[in-house]
């Protein structure tokens, strides 16, 4: 019988199987975008002043409210046209940016413009080391691979899940589905990490485990994944 907070007699303990594999979020998990002043000065391709920067990263935050903006957000990663439409509607809507957007899209999607976080090389060292199967699941508009392999990484990686291939998002149950047959792995017995409580947190709904990075990391810094390192009983 359950009580408002639950079982009031205590339920029989099963055994829970140890972790076999690892899927992992990329933006904001693994890597980090450039700077945006840096994004910025590079597309316009001439030295931006303070106060002018200043002025374009208020106008990029301004414009997260845009009506036009929100509206190309919904389903922004189940193809390549969505996600290019998004964003360069998010660029333009600085004016100032608007004669770039275009520019400023395709740094997003080359390897030179993301930045792999300080301890991300290293924790799928151990898990590859260790011989944990690992794979990527990301919402994007584009294939991750050659980003991976511009920072010496996609060597850990046996199974690789992009949104814009299926045509639908996470924390749809498919997209994990696929990267764990892909692997191998039994859903029961996979780690789904990320930063994205509602979409990565979502795995658990597939019948995955997942655990969610707190945010705050700066870009380069140290992301903390020697948590993942310990959850799969492989401590640091």
């Amino acid at each position: 019988m359950s009580g408002p907070e639950g079982p009031i007699r205590a339920l029989p303990s099963a055994e829970v199987p140890p972790v076999s594999a690892v899927l992992f979020d990329f933006s904001g998990t693994l890597f980090q975008m450039a700077s945006y002043a840096d994004r910025i000065r590079a597309a316009l391709g001439a030295p931006v002043g303070e106060e002018r920067m200043a002025r374009l990263l208020d106008g990029l935050e301004a414009g997260l409210s845009d009506p036009e903006v929100v509206a190309a957000q919904p389903a922004r990663d189940v193809s390549p046209e969505a996600h290019r439409h998004a964003f360069t509607t998010w660029y333009a809507s600085v004016p100032e940016l608007a004669p770039v957007a275009g520019r400023l899209y395709e740094q997003l999607r080359s390897p030179d413009h993301w930045v792999p976080y300080a301890d991300t090389g290293a924790v799928l060292g151990r898990l590859t080391g260790a011989g944990v199967p690992l794979g990527v699941v990301s919402d994007v508009g584009w294939d991750l691979r050659a980003t991976f392999a511009r920072h010496g990484l996609d060597h850990h990686f046996g199974a690789w899940v992009h949104s814009y291939e299926h045509r639908t998002e996470k924390p749809d149950p498919h997209l994990f589905h696929l990267a764990c047959r892909a692997l191998g792995a039994a859903p029961a017995r996979t780690l789904m990490v990320g930063d994205h409580p509602a979409k990565d947190g979502g795995a658990a709904g597939a019948g995955l485990r997942s655990y969610v990075l707190p945010a705050g990391a700066a870009p380069g810094g140290v992301r903390g994944l020697d948590a993942v390192l310990r959850l799969v009983g492989r401590p640091a």
